[in-house]
């Protein structure tokens, strides 16, 4: 019979200890979450971590990324219900535009504002669905916000769909 290498306490003692390291392995090998944006349509409001963020240890997103960006796959997009008149509004945290950063918004084509380093902005009556009587209305439209860095490159996107009710 072989005695114990370790007592009861010792055994909880070395468990707890491996517990904590393990813990303390996945919380570092986690990325940092971006700061959240937020779409609000009257009382839906749905808001989202960046969609698109530079690749490597670039500072801003290629042209390449930008493009792609701007079309991303609709069904991981989260969307809120859109009456043409309704008022669009747009929050992002603070962390946003902090050192010299700024923001801009697009619906489909159509910018929303200029450059702004405010985190509201809204937006009454616009009508996002509009094709200028050359095509049927679109049953959704996508909305990105997108953030400049000082440069005025873009450095990270954030996209959301707004659906036509």
């Amino acid at each position: 019979m072989t005695a114990p290498l370790f007592s009861g306490r010792g055994r909880r003692s070395v468990a707890a200890l491996g517990a904590v390291s393990a813990g303390l392995l996945v919380l570092s090998a986690c990325d940092k979450p971006t700061p959240l944006a937020t779409v609000t349509v009257g009382t839906s409001s749905v808001s989202a971590e960046a969609t698109c963020l530079p690749e490597g240890d670039a500072k801003e997103l290629s042209a390449a990324q930008l493009e792609k960006c701007l079309s991303p796959d609709s069904k991981d997009i989260k969307s809120v219900d859109y009456r043409s008149g309704d008022t669009l509004r747009l929050g992002v945290e603070p962390e946003i535009v902090e050192g010299g950063k700024k923001w801009l918004a697009v619906a489909g084509t159509q910018s929303l504002g200029e450059l702004t380093d405010n985190t509201y902005q809204s937006f009454r009556g616009m009508n996002p669905f509009a094709t200028g009587g050359q095509a049927e209305a679109p049953s959704e439209v996508p909305v990105h916000i997108a953030q400049f860095g000082e440069s005025g490159k873009p450095i990270a996107i954030w996209s959301f769909n707004l659906k036509r009710k």
